[in-house]
């Protein structure tokens, strides 16, 4: 007797879609678990948080907020930062030669949120001037850094622009922290416990 589903009583089962869909929903589940690793991972990495400044084509000033940058070199001084490619910043840091790299202190979380937003002009009601090409903010910023793009590597959704210092300015205090998906955090000087 021939069982519903297969050729005959002794050969193999034919093949069934239904296990290909599941099999699918268990790759993509495997990437979205991936994904959510990442994440997490990465939102456990305490790290500062910067502006970084350009202008568009037409003249106007644009910014976002990042928290992927770090130094690059001493010889010559560059910086690394990684940009969304879907950034509306990200042509400007493309099609201009310099860009300039604000440094937040522990009390610039307001202009952080400003430029973490999708606002169509983040620099309204700010105090900034133009240094040279870049639009530099002129509050108190904890580091200010005039950079010339030297070079670009774009990978997947995000790429790589790396700037060497042309001029800038360091001021004191202490810097603005992200953390958790969250800013505000304070650091504590050594020996007096961790990151809270």
């Amino acid at each position: 007797m021939q069982r519903s589903g297969w050729r005959n009583a002794s050969g193999p089962p034919p093949h069934r879609p239904v296990r290909r869909a599941v099999a699918m929903t268990m790759q993509e589940r495997t990437v979205s678990s991936r994904t959510e690793i990442f994440t997490e991972a990465m939102a456990r990495l305490a790290s500062g948080v910067a502006v970084v400044t350009s202008r568009h084509r037409g003249g106007a000033p644009c910014g976002l907020l990042v928290s992927s940058i770090c130094s690059y070199s001493v010889r010559p001084p560059s910086v690394l930062v990684s940009i969304g490619r879907e950034s509306r910043s990200y042509p400007a840091l493309l099609g201009q030669a310099d860009f300039g790299v604000h440094l937040l202190g522990s009390g610039d979380g307001p202009i952080a949120r400003v430029f973490a937003s999708r606002g169509e002009d983040k620099f309204a009601g700010l105090d900034w001037a133009w240094d040279d090409s870049v639009p530099r903010l002129e509050n108190d910023v904890l580091v200010y850094l005039r950079c010339v793009r030297r070079r670009v590597f774009e990978h997947a959704d995000h790429a790589i622009v790396i700037g060497e210092v042309a001029d800038g300015q360091i001021s004191h205090g202490e810097p603005l922290v992200y953390y958790r998906r969250a800013l505000d955090w304070r650091l504590e000087p050594p020996g007096h416990g961790r990151v809270r």
